[in-house]
């Protein structure tokens, strides 16, 4: 069972993003963003912790898809104009997609030796 460093980076992403609406005090905005931020915050946190225990690359590809969407989701659910709290799901969504991809690399066998 290898347990890739990439999967604590996720961990600690998600309970970020799962803290978020309280850091930003996002108590009276739209309740489709807070969701958004509960839900993919609570996901993203529970696959990387899955992969920590029992690494499949599901899990990994499954968190670039939610890195993915919290990426667009300032424009998908319309909150770009608040620019705090936009740029951190930018960020917070491109890195994990970053290191959920360094985690699928060695698991497929992609990464080979010269």
């Amino acid at each position: 069972m290898k347990k890739y460093w990439n999967n604590w980076g996720n961990l600690v992403l998600g309970l970020w993003i799962l803290a978020s609406p309280w850091i930003f005090q996002l108590g009276n905005a739209d309740s489709a963003v807070v969701w958004n931020l509960y839900l993919v915050g609570t996901a993203v946190a529970a696959l990387a912790a899955t992969a920590l225990i029992a690494f499949q690359a599901w899990e990994e590809w499954a968190n670039v898809a939610l890195g993915a969407w919290l990426f667009i989701s300032p424009w998908a659910l319309g909150f770009s104009t608040s620019t705090v709290l936009m740029w951190n799901v930018v960020i917070d969504g491109a890195i994990i997609v970053i290191l959920a991809g360094l985690a699928i690399t060695p698991s497929q066998g992609t990464a080979k030796q010269a």
